[in-house]
């Protein structure tokens, strides 16, 4: 595996980097109007390893081809821990490029979820090419859990403004 596509740990130094990222992955898959301060207080705290991290491709100070935001988080019926994939998302401009790079996102989910030794959440809310993120996320997961549904909806900033 290349120097580019290996997976480091999101530092506060990429906190703009991150943002912009985000604001990328909102723009696909938003379902509401974007608050940026709350987007910031997501991925702030898990830039500095509280209750969660960023998994980032890319070098430190150069553009992010693709990143996951995890969390650590309760379900609101239990006191036990369960590790949250807020959003995993690959530059467009990286999508076509070898190395797999969702696929790594993946991966390194899967990572953290074995090494804090707690289970893994994660789902695909969208309505851009929903049948092959199932697919890829299958292959790396396993059969799907449930399913998601959103009434008087749609995924991405350009669906809604419209």
């Amino acid at each position: 595996m290349t120097d580019e596509l290996k997976i480091r740990l999101g530092t506060p130094a990429d906190e703009d980097a991150m943002m912009e990222v985000a604001i990328k992955a909102h723009h696909e898959n938003g379902i509401m109007d974007l608050n940026e301060d709350k987007m910031r207080g997501m991925i702030k705290p898990a830039l500095y390893l509280w209750q969660g991290m960023c998994g980032i491709i890319g070098r430190p100070g150069e553009k992010i081809e693709g990143a996951v935001l995890l969390r650590t988080v309760q379900m609101w019926y239990a006191d036990s821990w369960i590790l949250e994939e807020k959003a995993i998302f690959v530059d467009p401009e990286f999508r076509s490029a070898k190395g797999g790079r969702a696929r790594r996102l993946c991966e390194f989910s899967k990572q953290v979820a074995d090494g804090l030794n707690i289970p893994l959440l994660i789902g695909v809310l969208s309505n851009d090419r929903t049948k092959s993120k199932v697919k890829l996320y299958e292959r790396q997961f396993g059969p799907q859990t449930g399913a998601f549904f959103l009434y008087g909806g749609q995924t991405g900033h350009e669906l809604t403004e419209q």
